[in-house]
């Protein structure tokens, strides 16, 4: 793959088994090149606490609104694609919360769409406190285990209901439905509680990985370097129709089917080109 910016450094850290259910992962970056490096984050429907060291990144989303992240931020879960600025010398470090973790966190704090300084969501400024902390750790794996550390008294336990959402992974069946039949209560508390406590519903996290499934296959055929075949993906992943599956492109990243596949030819391709 042909690396446009050899300065720029990005790497996915891996969390210990018993912080799984916590967070997915964390993502660090670093640029260390003399210029601005722009990149796109694709949609993960997760809600993502972002500190940044150096100068201020910089967020643009589809409709052209930025925010600009000095120290600390939350955001999500992120539903779309958005574009993030790192300046030379800036680095981030994201903590990806799987499910609705940040909720056993913060209770029913909200989040804006535009992105909330998470001091905000509490009465002290532990996050601000928290990012001098981090500021001190030279490697992105001990800024991690810090954050970790630290997190691990505060969390709380699952209830049963957003344990049952969570893992439910038959996708013959409704989760709603089903979960309300198993535990005995009506379908609009168990949406109720999806929504509040995962930001999301369980028909858009549907969509989402219906979406999901067709990037992956598109992906697979690009790097075996065969010709995506739309109607074959169309019917694998369970869409009506062409014009279901470039909706879908252009819910989550505002593009069509084949602008993604050139995007993703060019930049898988290789350096002697």
């Amino acid at each position: 793959m042909q690396e446009l910016h050899p300065e720029y450094r990005q790497l996915k850290i891996s969390v210990p088994q018993e912080f799984e259910n916590v967070f997915t992962h964390f993502y660090y970056a670093e640029n260390g090149s003399p210029d601005p490096v722009t990149k796109t984050l694709l949609p993960s429907y997760q809600t993502i606490m972002l500190f940044c060291f150096g100068n201020s990144a910089f967020m643009t989303t589809q409709k052209e609104n930025t925010v600009e992240v000095d120290q600390c931020i939350v955001l999500g879960p992120v539903r779309r694609a958005f574009d993030y600025t790192l300046p030379a010398g800036t680095s981030i470090l994201a903590a990806n919360f799987k499910d609705n973790a940040f909720y056993r966190f913060f209770g029913k704090a909200m989040i804006s769409s535009q992105g909330t300084h998470p001091d905000k969501l509490l009465q002290e400024n532990c996050f601000t406190e928290l990012w001098h902390q981090l500021s001190d750790f030279a490697s992105a794996q001990e800024k991690t285990d810090h954050i970790l550390k630290l997190c691990q008294p505060y969390l709380q336990d699952q209830d049963e209901t957003s344990r049952l959402l969570s893992n439910f992974d038959n996708k013959n069946l409704n989760p709603v439905k089903t979960i309300a039949e198993q535990t005995r209560q009506s379908e609009r508390n168990i949406q109720l509680k999806q929504k509040e406590q995962f930001g999301y519903s369980s028909k858009e996290l549907a969509r989402y990985s219906r979406f999901l499934q067709a990037i992956t296959l598109i992906e697979k055929e690009i790097e075996n370097n065969k010709k995506v075949e739309w109607f074959s993906i169309i019917d694998e992943c369970g869409y009506y129709d062409q014009s279901q599956l470039i909706n879908d492109f252009k819910h989550f990243m505002a593009i069509s089917p084949s602008q993604y596949v050139k995007f993703q030819e060019d930049i898988c391709r290789s350096g002697s080109d």
